[in-house]
């Protein structure tokens, strides 16, 4: 998630806080949940893609990273202009999906977002599904999605209401009443008012009105990456559990799934915006 500040503003942060002490926190961070085949986000996407292409052998599926490499602009500059592009965004936010549709030419086709696709919710539901019947069911479902400054919906931006409406069909998809799940927001930066309720302090609450186990799926994440794996699955569970929590689920994320692998086909059908 791109974090959009005027540039006076960005720069003293950027250079008098960011560089100072991030490259040291998120060293230690990308080492608690590194793997021997390197980042668990590219590990991911490269299989991704690798059973995309078995699930469609007359296409060609290539794989590209909006940060990091294959970047984006290097992938697309070897394929046809007509290629899909399929940002691995579900809910469109410009800071994310809009960042990866600007480096596109106007006629090159790509899905815009794909937060209430049938397959899509499917796909998160029959993750859930299998994880309650090896593990059970906790008190809470916690839906924690990648935060975004207010600033940004109070422009226009369209995330957090597609956020709400993923985490509504999936609701519905598992048969939850209001009670039995809440919508949260993650991975804030700085002292600006993000998307609430917040995850984490949420967790804490919940602790704190004695419910002892709660499961927790990312649904704005389609692979399990730092943010799911260290911010929830290392630090949010720490404090629930802190707190007076007694048990905390965290779902993987869809990653290699039969169901998603689906999912990506059926979406890659719906060319356009």
């Amino acid at each position: 998630m791109v974090v959009q500040l005027p540039r006076f503003l960005w720069l003293p942060i950027l250079h008098g806080v960011i560089l100072r002490t991030r490259p040291r926190k998120s060293a230690q961070k990308y080492q608690a949940i590194w793997t021997a085949e390197g980042s668990p986000l590219a590990v991911h996407t490269k299989r991704q893609a690798a059973l995309l292409q078995q699930l469609l052998p007359d296409k060609k599926i290539e794989y590209a990273m909006r940060y990091g490499g294959p970047g984006v602009r290097e992938v697309k500059d070897t394929m046809p202009e007509d290629t899909l592009v399929l940002p691995l965004y579900p809910q469109y936010a410009d800071s994310s999906t809009g960042s990866v549709l600007a480096l596109l030419s106007h006629r090159q086709p790509a899905v815009r977002d794909f937060h209430d696709h049938p397959a899509y919710i499917g796909a998160l539901a029959s993750l859930m599904e299998k994880h309650w019947a090896a593990n059970g069911r906790g008190e809470r479902l916690v839906m924690s999605f990648h935060g975004l400054p207010q600033r940004a919906v109070d422009r226009g931006d369209p995330y957090q209401k597609q956020c709400l409406r993923t985490a509504q069909l999936l609701s519905e998809k598992l048969n939850l009443t209001k009670h039995q799940f809440i919508v949260t927001f993650q991975s804030r930066f700085g002292a600006a008012k993000w998307l609430q309720p917040y995850t984490e302090p949420t967790l804490v609450s919940l602790a704190e009105k004695k419910i002892k186990r709660v499961d927790v799926i990312c649904p704005g994440f389609v692979s399990d990456c730092l943010e799911t794996l260290e911010e929830i699955g290392i630090a949010a569970r720490k404090a629930f559990l802190r707190a007076g929590g007694e048990q905390f689920r965290l779902i993987p994320c869809l990653n290699e799934s039969p169901e998603w692998i689906a999912a990506l086909a059926a979406i890659s059908a719906r060319t356009g915006p």
